[in-house]
């Protein structure tokens, strides 16, 4: 979304924090005081019904920001953000933050990243609706790839602290069907599982199984 420049620079407004595996990065129904630069690790991002129900909106990684529509809007946060993984951020102020995007006219930027947010979010619950189980798996695995190990090399790719239960509100699924879906991947030789832990071996295959009609 940003430049590198900007990015450091964005950097620079705010105070460095760590967050612990499973612990709440951004509460929800909670004031827009501040947001969050992810500069390492992995989060999720998920709407709690008032009835428990619980629903997956998006994975985020280093290079993003979360947290930044309450900022804007100056309401309550919609979502919650949780540390799938060790986490570091830096707590950028609202105001700071606000003051930081006027003076170096950044509007635009953030206006078609979240233009780009809702479309993945479209795609998302287009594919939920018509796409097999194991092409979904397959994408929310390079997703999460991508988010963790950018530019990695064709194998060896190693993902952490994802329980099936999220894979399975990821993908719009059972539990038990993630497991069949796990299992196919398996057999191709694509991933290989143990518990929590996801490793890809071969990426060209899990590209062939994401842009596949099985």
């Amino acid at each position: 979304m940003l430049s590198d420049e900007v990015w450091h620079e964005l950097r620079d407004q705010g105070v460095s924090r760590a967050f612990r595996e499973r612990s709440v990065m951004l509460r929800q129904g909670s004031e827009g005081t501040h947001l969050l630069a992810l500069t390492s690790g992995l989060a999720k991002v998920v709407h709690r019904a008032p009835g428990g129900a619980v629903t997956w909106l998006a994975f985020r990684g280093p290079g993003d920001l979360v947290g930044e529509v309450s900022v804007f809007h100056g309401t309550p946060r919609t979502a919650e953000v949780v540390a799938l993984t060790p986490c570091t951020a830096v707590v950028l102020e609202a105001q700071r933050f606000r003051r930081f995007v006027d003076e170096r006219g950044l509007v635009m930027e953030l206006m078609r990243e979240a233009l780009h947010r809702l479309r993945e979010s479209d795609v998302q619950r287009t594919e939920l609706l018509t796409l097999p189980l194991v092409v979904r798996l397959a994408r929310v695995l390079l997703r999460l790839a991508e988010l963790t190990s950018p530019g990695a090399g064709p194998e060896g790719v190693r993902l952490t602290g994802l329980s099936q239960e999220e894979i399975a509100q990821a993908t719009g699924v059972t539990r038990n069907a993630v497991i069949t879906g796990l299992q196919m991947l398996r057999e191709s030789g694509a991933v290989e599982t143990a518990r929590k832990v996801i490793v890809i071996r071969d990426m060209r295959t899990l590209r062939d199984w994401a842009t596949a009609v099985r």
